[in-house]
């Protein structure tokens, strides 16, 4: 009696799970704004795991404000404080411009890791892991804005746009710098290494950064220097967010900026994505 009755459990169990395996029912696939959040939720847990990578966001800064701040202040403006006014927001530009970077490093990483290869198959839209990843980076923009503009205000930086000029300042920084986070997605699809790709980011921002408005005022330069400090996107991202911040910037600054910002997105993103699909 007692077998007759494990066998007809048995035979209960394989009926439920043949029923399971051949029936036609899927789960629906998630949304896309479901599965850009789940990989946003991912690129946060990398923070919480890994903080060190934080210091880009949170030490470097410092040390750039600092530095430019008491090394070439006198000698350039005459007064520390006088040219920490002028400082601040290019510096602030330069910083977010420069780790923008991370965002082709880490997935760079996870293509090497094999990773990149799974997300592919999985029946989600494409974009969302790029996506989810670059909202996280805003998140790191904005906090290394923070550090910064709070050091000035210790420093003694006072901008007179108040503090709506200050947050559209930081609007502008964000806007252009989710932008910019497109050039280094699609190096970070094509380079073969982390290294590689930091060499080219290096190449690239370190002339657009320095040979721009961020350190000094572009009528102090060389006329045939002039012209390409001027259409440097740097110096147009600059302009507009020391223009906010002390009160003086004009609706052309910011169109500009958004211009810029928009020309960046609409050439790489597109070509992000292609790559991304054809990635072998």
């Amino acid at each position: 009696m007692i077998d007759f009755i494990e066998q007809r459990e048995r035979e209960a169990t394989d009926r439920r799970l043949g029923d399971s395996i051949a029936s036609s029912k899927r789960p629906k696939p998630p949304s896309a704004f479901s599965s850009t959040m789940t990989f946003a939720g991912r690129a946060l847990l990398r923070i919480k795991h890994v903080p060190e990578q934080m210091f880009d966001v949170t030490v470097f800064p410092v040390i750039f404000l600092l530095m430019f701040t008491y090394l070439f202040g006198g000698a350039i403006a005459g007064s520390t404080e006088e040219y920490l006014q002028f400082l601040l927001p290019g510096i602030l530009v330069m910083t977010v411009a420069q780790i923008t970077m991370y965002t082709g490093i880490d997935l760079n990483n996870d293509i090497r890791k094999g990773i990149f290869d799974r997300f592919r198959t999985l029946p989600i839209w494409l974009p969302s892991a790029l996506i989810g990843s670059l909202l996280v980076d805003v998140v790191r923009y904005s906090l290394a804005s923070a550090i910064m503009i709070g050091l000035g205000f210790l420093l003694g930086f006072r901008p007179e746009g108040g503090m709506i000029g200050v947050l559209g300042a930081v609007g502008l920084i964000l806007v252009f710098s989710f932008s910019l986070s497109w050039v280094w997605t699609v190096f970070g699809l094509i380079v073969r290494s982390e290294k590689s790709l930091m060499m080219i980011s290096f190449l690239v921002l370190m002339p657009l950064t320095f040979v721009s408005n961020v350190f000094v005022d572009p009528q102090t330069l060389p006329s045939w220097l002039q012209g390409f400090v001027e259409l440097n996107p740097i110096s147009v991202l600059a302009t507009g967010v020391r223009g906010a911040m002390h009160g003086t910037v004009t609706v052309q600054q910011v169109v500009w900026v958004f211009i810029v910002s928009l020309i960046l997105t609409a050439v790489f993103a597109p070509l992000t994505i292609y790559l991304y699909r054809h990635k072998k």
